[in-house]
């Protein structure tokens, strides 16, 4: 295998697929990449053997084509240290890879193709396309409600549903609920998905800044693939049944608030400040016209805050954890945000105002 190359013309793909190679592996194969070239074109392939991730780039000579394996960090950081606009030639003899770059001259060392594992995609059940923009949003709206290394394990991993025209995504850890759709899509039938954490952030990585791009999803009973541009990324699905989380979602809140969106949150933020560090709970006091704060800690401390707020419902106090209040007040966007409270044990349902498609549920604490 031998080709030329221009430096930024690998780096971008090699960053991209580089993502998916963990640091620690069991198996040495695993810290590589798959480099192939084919005429003009080069395609590199990173693996963990859940979610695998191939870009492709053009060369400007190819001389022999070929396949070789060799270290992810390495042949990143020797790219990333090139000079800008540097010509790079790349030459396989005697089973390692020769990179010549003006002066600069290394060698590295290889693994046998043979060797690299692949994530075979079966036949796909679901296809559509979306823009990537719609995409990224939906992502961005729900996987920060993710689990944690839950042994719900089903809660690790982000729900697509995919329902005629709709893909709605959802993501929980049983304490609190993101779920938002789009109705940009012609799927023509109805199914469910669970993607796994991983996953999810490597598609939101292919979807970052893609815009009006399309988004070509496949998905069968297995794996899912999303191929964007020159990048198509492969995962493994979660294998379970997700619970139904409509019956999470509080209808019928007769305490209704609606506030400023940044001034409620820049208020908890700093009533958060002299929270519990280790429960990070605060309690908001409802009364007509103001929605007040309070936290405190084990060492005496506390503070208070009170914003005013379009309420004429009567008083509540109830309890959150002021770190799930803030983010979810941080991933919506709209200047005023609508909070729902039906009593002290019941859950907040937090919407915007200007966005129908997107909601959030974050369950009480005990004051």
């Amino acid at each position: 295998m031998k080709f030329s190359i221009d430096r930024e013309a690998l780096l971008e793909p090699l960053q991209v697929v580089s993502s998916v190679v963990e640091r620690k592996q069991t198996l040495p194969i695993l810290s590589n990449l798959l480099l192939a070239v084919e005429k003009d074109t080069l395609s590199l392939t990173g693996t963990d053997q859940e979610v695998e991730l191939i870009a492709r780039t053009k060369t400007f000579g190819c001389d022999k084509v070929g396949e070789i394996t060799v270290p992810a960090r390495k042949i990143l950081d020797i790219f990333r240290s090139l000079p800008l606009a540097a010509s790079v030639e790349c030459d396989v003899r005697e089973g390692r890879l020769f990179i010549e770059s003006g002066t600069f001259k290394s060698q590295l060392a290889t693994l046998p193709v043979l060797d690299f594992p692949s994530v075979e995609m079966e036949s796909s059940d679901v296809t559509f396309d979306l823009a990537a923009g719609a995409l990224r949003q939906l992502l961005d709206k729900t996987s920060f409600a993710l689990a944690q290394q839950d042994v719900r394990y089903f809660f690790n991993g982000l729900l697509l549903q995919v329902e005629g025209n709709l893909v709605r995504c959802v993501a929980t850890n049983g304490q609190r609920l993101a779920t938002s759709y789009a109705d940009e899509v012609e799927a023509g039938s109805s199914e469910q998905f669970i993607i796994p954490r991983k996953g999810v952030n490597e598609l939101s990585r292919l979807v970052q800044g893609g815009g009006d791009l399309n988004v070509e999803m496949r998905f069968s009973s297995n794996h899912m693939q999303a191929h964007c541009a020159q990048t198509t990324l492969t995962t493994k699905l979660i294998d379970a049944t997700y619970p139904d989380y409509t019956r999470a979602i509080p209808e019928g809140g007769d305490k209704v608030v609606v506030g400023n969106r940044l001034l409620v949150k820049e208020a908890l933020s700093r009533t958060a400040i002299l929270s519990n560090e280790l429960y990070r709970n605060v309690r908001l006091v409802l009364e007509p016209g103001k929605l007040g704060m309070h936290a405190n800690n084990p060492f005496l401390e506390e503070a208070e805050e009170t914003v005013l707020v379009e309420y004429d419902g009567l008083p509540l106090d109830i309890g959150f954890n002021v770190g799930y209040l803030i983010e979810t007040l941080t991933i919506l966007k709209g200047e005023s945000v609508r909070m729902e409270f039906t009593d002290a044990n019941s859950a907040c349902l937090l919407t915007d105002p200007d966005d129908i498609n997107s909601c959030y549920v974050i369950s009480p604490m005990m004051l």
